[in-house]
């Protein structure tokens, strides 16, 4: 079956988490992915988090399907290797500082001179321009600047991070759509290729939904909120007779009411001041009692039950185990079976969105450190004995 990326040349430049996460969707969906690493320590993405046998774990989800090419890019050598995979490409993907590039003459200029229908994605802290524009940008930082985490956690105290590296997972996603919005416009435009900037923060700032609106229009300035959504009611974590919480999300309005009739509240379900959104936050307090008040006499399996059979959005809060145990997940082939290098069983994240016609697919396990760099150098005309001579003096 032909994949809806088949034929894409990708040549994946980026480290850790936001351009190789790019690289890995358009992999997952029949690109030809090559990545290009450092020498001897190769991307620090395999050294982090829990090590097996020397490797990290998240390096089997982030690195399927892609082949792993060794090059200092600093030399010489491997920036005239980098043209010549340029002039055969159609994506480029990096996240070095920016700057970085150019140095090595390997700039957009340069690169879009020597293939006009490339198409390069450019993933840094704060953007290609600007005056923050050299300042070194990690995702942590990013989440901080574009509004995140300001609002996480609980009201009045520390701020929180997100549990994982979303700010560069945010980045890498707004990355893919450019590309296939540059690759639809080369189709378009006789062949020509584009640069698409994305700066860490701004993928950020992209989710804050209503945050400047409200602001520009009555000087609001949203805060953290806990579990509870500001502005939107009821919905928050309601705590259960066995200490475990519920996620209830009854803030439709037909919703509201047959949760109130459940929890046998229809004096609520009745009031007129509560029948809109706008009437139920201003009672927020209220209704969150009420709600609580009920949970609290039953078990989170009582809860969900019969949350569930009156139709009102419900769930537990997972952890991993329940998510590897889950069978929704193993139905939605979420949890894919699959094995480490040495033959250790491992379980590896699904592949998202779900395309009817031509759903993604794992071809191959993460390479293992340079693993194609012979096999695509030969293809490139570099022969055996300058592979050699390059390999003893670290360039590949």
């Amino acid at each position: 079956m032909t994949k809806p990326l088949q034929g894409i040349r990708v040549l994946e430049m980026g480290q850790l988490i936001a351009g190789p996460f790019a690289g890995k969707m358009l992999a997952e969906f029949g690109a030809h992915v090559i990545k290009i690493e450092p020498p001897v320590a190769g991307d620090p993405l395999r050294k982090w988090r829990l090590l097996h046998d020397g490797t990290s774990v998240w390096w089997a989800a982030q690195s399927r399907n892609k082949e792993s090419v060794t090059l200092d890019l600093r030399s010489p050598e491997g920036q005239d290797v980098v043209r010549k995979l340029v002039a055969q490409s159609d994506v480029l993907i990096e996240n070095f500082r920016p700057g970085t590039l150019e140095g090595w003459n390997l700039g957009w200029d340069e690169l879009h001179a020597l293939n006009p229908g490339l198409v390069m994605l450019r993933v840094s802290g704060y953007g290609q321009t600007g005056p923050y524009r050299d300042r070194p940008g990690f995702g942590v930082v990013a989440e901080a600047m574009g509004g995140l985490r300001h609002l996480s956690g609980e009201p009045g105290r520390t701020p929180v991070r997100v549990g994982i590296s979303i700010g560069d997972s945010l980045s890498a996603l707004h990355g893919v759509i450019g590309i296939l919005l540059a690759l639809r416009h080369r189709d378009q435009n006789g062949g020509v290729g584009q640069m698409i900037d994305v700066a860490l923060y701004e993928s950020v700032f992209n989710m804050m939904e209503s945050l400047l609106p409200e602001y520009a229009a009555f000087g609001a300035v949203r805060q953290a909120a806990g579990s509870s959504l500001p502005g939107i009611a009821p919905s928050n974590a309601y705590r259960c007779s066995d200490g475990k919480f519920a996620l209830i999300a009854g803030n439709g309005d037909s919703i509201f009411r047959r949760l109130m009739e459940l929890i046998g509240r229809p004096d609520l379900a009745d009031d007129p001041a509560l029948a809109r959104n706008d009437g139920r936050v201003q009672n927020v307090a209220r209704l969150d009692a009420a709600i609580g008040a009920w949970t609290h006499r039953h078990t989170l399996d009582e809860v969900l039950v019969a949350l569930n059979e009156a139709r009102i959005p419900a769930g537990k809060i997972y952890d991993v185990a329940d998510i590897a145990a889950d069978p929704h997940y193993r139905a939605r082939d979420m949890i894919l079976d699959a094995h480490l290098p040495d033959g250790t069983p491992v379980q590896l994240p699904g592949i998202v969105p779900k395309l009817s016609e031509t759903p993604g697919e794992v071809r191959t396990a993460a390479p293992t450190l340079g693993e194609h760099t012979d096999q695509v150098l030969d293809s490139l005309g570099i022969d055996i004995e300058t592979r050699g001579a390059w390999r003893a003096r670290g360039i590949i």
